[in-house]
């Protein structure tokens, strides 16, 4: 049998134990940082496959690391996501995580074979929290060729953008008073909070196409007979580039400004770094289409039509080539990542399915990486011009 058939093989032996992972996983979600089950769970199934995980790593508790292959070759990485939301795996992070550990089981049926490196990365708290940008920064991905992972969808999809991100919190400042009998002594701290919403509304008419603010009330005041000294609102900015993400966080800060000054209240400021936008690599991400078809997975290379969020594997892309493809689990209208719905697609055979054709497509497309100098040296040319 050949090596890529043997991949394919070792990942349908084990395909019953691996969806089993999956949906432990599924069964006791956790938030982001906080994925110490989910660890667990996966570094103990890589064990029960002869692999060691290393833990932690990037100074992240919830992050691990386990490779293996032949020394002195490249480096392919595929990543794993684990944390959920607060109504629990409504991203299908479940899913990553087993497709990543599916693809290394298959690729360590032939490790003996590999003249470059596999590794897989546990990546915690996608949501928010931006562990693969703490990674980077921490040296975890320098030695990296290549970095790949799948994200659950309603369409299957070679590449799709993701937006750059950042959340900007503004605390509003005023001074309390009686609400009915003293209503002119006060200056509300909410009146600061609502105009800023007002005002970011008003300024979506000159943002460009793909340009997304959505922003929710943390503080509205303590009590209705008081008028709000604090108030408090939290935004996250997404547009297509990080260029176009600083203009338009520029705008609403602006806004926030404004509002206060016309309230005569004061307003604080905090930028929280989010996410640089995705640039998926087409020399892979085609590459992984072509596994995809010879498993008799349909697909589109994009869809005009389709959403699209934020992801901290956009600055993965920034720094090495990358891919983020991803996989329908559902029908188009029948869930969308973050609704309560998406949750049980997460745990529907579609789902397993799915995660299966990601991981063997993932597994071919490392293998390839690792053994066909010229597929790997034509990724990394496409990075280094899109990034010149």
């Amino acid at each position: 049998m050949s090596l890529p058939g043997r991949i394919l093989q070792a990942i349908d032996a084990a395909a019953e134990h691996l969806i089993d992972v999956s949906r432990r996983i599924h069964d006791q979600p956790e938030l982001r940082f906080e994925e110490h089950f989910a660890v667990k769970t996966l570094t103990e199934a890589l064990s029960g496959f002869g692999l060691h995980a290393q833990t932690p790593i990037g100074g992240l508790e919830t992050a691990f690391r386990a490779e293996f292959g032949g020394g002195g070759g490249p480096k392919v990485a595929i990543l794993a996501e684990y944390d959920a939301l607060p109504n629990g795996h409504a991203c299908g992070h479940n899913l990553i995580a087993g497709a990543a550990l599916a693809a290394v089981v298959g690729l360590a049926a032939v490790r003996d074979h590999l003249p470059g490196q596999v590794v897989l990365m546990g990546t915690p708290g996608e949501e928010g929290g931006g562990g693969k940008v703490i990674m980077l920064e921490k040296g975890a991905f320098a030695d990296i060729h290549a970095a790949m992972m799948f994200h659950p969808f309603d369409r299957t999809l070679l590449v799709n953008p993701a937006l750059a991100n950042q959340w900007i919190t503004f605390t509003f400042h005023g001074k309390n008073s009686h609400a009915a009998a003293a209503p002119w002594d006060g200056y509300s701290a909410l009146s600061g909070v609502i105009q800023t919403f007002n005002l970011i509304d008003n300024a979506r008419l000159h943002f460009r196409d793909g340009t997304r603010i959505h922003g929710i009330i943390t503080d509205g005041g303590k009590a209705v007979n008081i008028i709000p000294q604090t108030a408090q609102a939290m935004f996250s900015v997404r547009a297509f580039t990080v260029d176009s993400l600083a203009q338009v966080s520029e705008r609403v800060i602006k806004c926030a400004e404004a509002a206060a000054l016309a309230t005569g209240t004061r307003v604080d400021v905090d930028v929280r770094r989010g996410y640089k936008d995705m640039r998926d690599n087409l020399t892979m991400a085609r590459r992984f289409g072509e596994h995809l078809r010879t498993l008799g997975v349909t697909f589109q290379e994009r869809d005009p039509s389709a959403g699209f969020g934020s992801t901290d594997m956009g600055d993965v892309s920034y720094a090495m080539p990358a891919i983020h493809p991803y996989l329908a689990i559902c029908d188009i209208g029948e869930a969308m990542c973050h609704q309560d719905a998406f949750v049980e697609w997460a745990n529907h055979p579609r789902g397993y399915q799915a995660m299966l054709s990601a991981a063997k497509a993932m597994a071919l497309t490392t293998y390839e990486l690792l053994t066909q100098p010229e597929f790997l040296a034509a990724a990394k040319a496409e990075w280094a011009q899109s990034h010149g």
